[in-house]
């Protein structure tokens, strides 16, 4: 199968008393200080190796993702489209197009709507995103340095991974067959 698309986006942590200021910062938007992990997962919402950034909180969505898509395209350079909310809007747009020959799509919600409403291409990261806070490590940063969070957040998705091929349930039981 080959990767042609992906997905970003970032989630905002809360930091444990150990996590140094140097590294962890405020996000105004949601009131939470300590540290924002970036994501890009793939159609199926599984993390592509060794995307996952964690920066400060006060880290603007569109300034890692600099970085983040300069890594992506090393790693997959058959990836042409990334899917992205409206916290990568602006000059970044641009900068992947020229820079990097990516097509940075910004998925909007639609003003006329009230509430909440399931974006297309977008629930797949945020699924992601629920997926790795089911990981007790991963619910509060509790790492001193962010490349720990990174491993952390890898492993996480290595278990949830290897469970499915194994087919293996949370609750300890195997899934029941299909036709059962």
């Amino acid at each position: 199968m080959d990767l042609t698309a992906a997905a970003v986006d970032s989630q905002s942590l809360r930091a444990a008393a150990n996590i140094p200021r140097a590294t962890s910062g405020w996000d105004g938007g949601k009131k939470i200080g300590g540290r924002r992990r970036h994501v890009v997962v793939d159609c199926l919402g599984l993390v592509l190796t060794v995307t996952v950034t964690v920066t400060a909180a006060s880290v603007q969505d569109r300034d890692a993702a600099a970085g983040l898509l300069e890594r992506l395209r090393t790693m997959y350079f058959a990836i042409d489209l990334v899917w992205a909310d409206g916290g990568y809007a602006g000059r970044l747009v641009d900068w992947a197009a020229e820079a990097l020959q990516l097509t940075l799509e910004v998925v909007r919600r639609r003003d006329d709507t009230a509430g909440f409403m399931v974006l297309p291409r977008r629930w797949v990261v945020e699924r992601t995103l629920s997926w790795l806070m089911r990981s007790r490590r991963l619910v509060c940063d509790y790492e001193t340095l962010p490349v720990m969070h990174e491993a952390m957040v890898l492993w996480s998705m290595t278990m949830l991974m290897s469970g499915r091929l194994a087919d293996w349930h949370p609750t300890g039981f195997r899934r029941p067959a299909p036709g059962r």
